[in-house]
């Protein structure tokens, strides 16, 4: 019997245009899709084209004057500063498309075990205010979605972006339902950090044998105690040793291993996993792109080894 292939989220509107010189690596979401597909580790008809989120959606997690100031550009200079990205009405459309891709993914995970988008991942959105070129929270978003449309009650948020999840752990503060777990430099962005529900901040340098060490003390426990119904998974690639703004030192290979072992550790015990690729910062969007592709790599290895 033929084995399914890893379901996989994108939309070409997960990429609009900034402006030029602007230090988001916007066009790193388009190159990802291409890399996939013209390095045969995914066919077209493993992707899955999300709708927008819509205003009801992201009011799951974010307040509804928020969410009508943004969408109708009515944000102050001050709010706008705090996001880093220029307002248009293409950035609109791709911020809610790319929150529905992260729903689509979980809808994914939930029927097959495993998913991944190739957005996501803006995890420096509060609940009334964006930052750090996160605008609205995707994960957080796709968390109530799973609790409140598809039956889900315990759910992990693992954050492994180099940069702490400030804005997911402060809308899920004094939430039992939701574990968020975030592996981040401490010395980085955002200077003023929430609280998770487990923070491990990480010294500047760390490389691979490290971290893989500290990733490997600390996630078996947590699927074991908190034993979730769901886990959305921030790979960032901003650890890597080449990272603009990272201050990690991961290579190629250690990312890898940290995606695969996440995945397995999750897959292995039948809880399924929604990924999302996360930060990473580099003028080399080929070799950027190169570098978010890893978790989607490690993923179809982990699906199809489950389905063998």
């Amino acid at each position: 019997m033929a084995i399914m292939p890893l379901p996989l989220v994108f939309h070409p509107d997960f990429v609009s245009e900034l402006p030029p010189g602007h230090r988001f690596p916007m066009p790193k979401f388009g190159k990802i899709y291409q890399q996939l597909v013209r390095n045969g580790i995914a066919t077209l008809d493993q992707f899955h084209c999300p709708p927008r989120a819509s205003r009801e959606q992201l009011e799951l997690a974010h307040s509804a004057d928020y969410v009508d100031a943004y969408c109708n550009g009515t944000l102050d200079d001050r709010a706008m500063r705090r996001i880093g990205l220029p307002w248009s009405p293409a950035l609109v459309n791709r911020t809610c498309t790319a929150v529905g891709g992260t729903l689509v993914a979980v809808e994914l995970a939930l029927e097959q075990g495993l998913a991944a988008s190739t957005a996501g991942g803006t995890h420096h959105a509060h609940r009334d205010f964006g930052s750090g070129f996160c605008i609205f929270n995707d994960l957080a978003v796709a968390a109530r979605h799973a609790q409140s449309a598809l039956g889900i009650e315990r759910i992990l948020i693992v954050d492994l972006d180099v940069h702490q999840g400030d804005g997911t752990a402060a809308i899920f503060a004094n939430d039992p339902s939701v574990f968020t777990l975030s592996l981040h430099c401490g010395d980085n962005f955002p200077f003023r950090k929430q609280s998770s529900d487990l923070d491990i901040e990480l010294p500047v340098g760390m490389e691979d044998d490290a971290y893989l060490r500290t990733l490997a003390a600390t996630l078996p426990d947590l699927l074991s105690h908190f034993r979730p119904d769901l886990v959305l998974y921030d790979a960032g690639v901003d650890p890597h040793r080449d990272d603009k703004l990272g201050k990690l030192a991961l290579s190629d290979a250690g990312l890898f291993e940290r995606d695969r072992s996440v995945l397995e550790m999750c897959i292995s015990r039948g809880i399924p996993v929604a990924c999302v690729v996360g930060g990473g910062y580099d003028q080399d969007i080929d070799r950027l792109a190169q570098r978010h592709s890893l978790v989607h790599q490690a993923a179809t290895e982990v699906f199809q080894h489950h389905r063998l």
